[in-house]
């Protein structure tokens, strides 16, 4: 029976990454004036689906098993992590969407494997998880310089004679193609943050966690994914077409290199790191700057309150059956 709540943990899980994840793939394209609400969730929900089918599987495996020695657990351990992770990882990730704020899914959710396996005394896979924190730190600095090459690329591009004459169609085409990938991309490493613990259950597939969290984050994106677009895509620095191309390349480049490794990055971080490097080529006063470090400050402490909220929700949970 309890496959049926952790079932609905990780459909949470999955609405409420993509409520907070869709400004991540036309965040920009929107604040640029480029691309209306409504196009930009038809485009996530589509490409992010594919993403998630098609190349899921390589982050649901790091996720599900390389964070935590599940082969030590008892099944009703697996399944009791599983749960309390999902369920922690979700409340905190949809406080950070009530507030605008883009958050790391990819830190929500490792946080509180972590979490949930020190209260089981399970062996945390250390070197995975530095691996992935090392990775953390570089996603936005990555997204930043790509960003700041390809849009003096672009620049040149958009300068030739003939790309010249017919420059908005050409710039239209782009941003659509660029959004696309962006959106293939974040399905393909995020949705396993919300249903990688899955598999560490031996319940199911990484095909079939792939899916069941697709269709959850289509319902999040079409539902609420208009609060984080906001930020992305208004508050944080102007934005401008040519620039929408080279944050979205950028960011889309940055994380499938990763998903190609199986490590879960954070798209948000991707994304946001683009944009602050399309602020730094327009000078750095023209940048929401207190806005900047009120998401660098939720960034911080991500994976530490759901890794709190999971170790303190597991541990009431195992006190109960042990009471019973």
């Amino acid at each position: 029976m309890i496959l049926i709540p952790i079932l609905l943990a990780a459909f949470y899980m999955g609405w409420s990454m993509g409520a907070n994840d869709a400004a991540n793939c036309v965040g920009a394209d929107i604040g640029s004036g480029m691309m209306s609400l409504k196009t930009g969730i038809i485009i996530t929900c589509g490409f992010s689906l594919l993403g998630a089918v098609i190349l899921g599987g390589n982050v649901i495996k790091t996720i599900g098993k390389g964070v935590v020695d599940i082969n030590c657990l008892s099944c009703d351990e697996k399944n009791l992590l599983a749960l309390t992770a999902l369920f922690s990882a979700a409340i905190w990730v949809t406080l950070a969407t009530y507030k605008k704020f883009p958050v790391s899914t990819s830190h929500s959710i490792v946080g509180a494997v972590a979490g949930g396996g020190l209260v089981l005394n399970a062996s945390l896979h250390w070197e995975k998880i530095i691996h992935i924190f090392i990775c953390w730190i570089l996603t936005p600095l990555g997204s930043c310089i790509l960003t700041i090459l390809l849009y003096h690329i672009c620049r040149i591009f958009f300068s030739i004679p003939i790309i010249k004459r017919y420059d908005s169609f050409v710039m239209h085409i782009l941003i659509y193609a660029t959004s696309a990938y962006l959106a293939f991309s974040w399905g393909a490493n995020d949705v396993a943050n919300a249903t990688g613990i899955l598999i560490g259950t031996q319940k199911f597939t990484s095909q079939q966690a792939a899916v069941i969290g697709a269709i959850a984050i289509i319902f999040g994106v079409v539902t609420w994914g208009y609060r984080v677009i906001e930020t992305v895509g208004f508050k944080i620095a102007h934005i401008t077409p040519l620039m929408t191309i080279a944050i979205e390349i950028a960011t889309a480049l940055n994380v499938h290199l990763y998903t190609h490794f199986g490590i879960p990055v954070s798209t948000s971080h991707s994304i946001i790191g683009a944009v602050w490097g399309a602020g730094i080529v327009q000078g750095i006063k023209t940048m929401n700057l207190k806005l900047v470090r009120e998401i660098v400050i939720t960034w911080a402490i991500t994976p530490i309150v759901s890794g709190i909220i999971t170790y303190i929700t597991l541990g009431l949970l195992l006190v109960m059956r042990n009471f019973h």
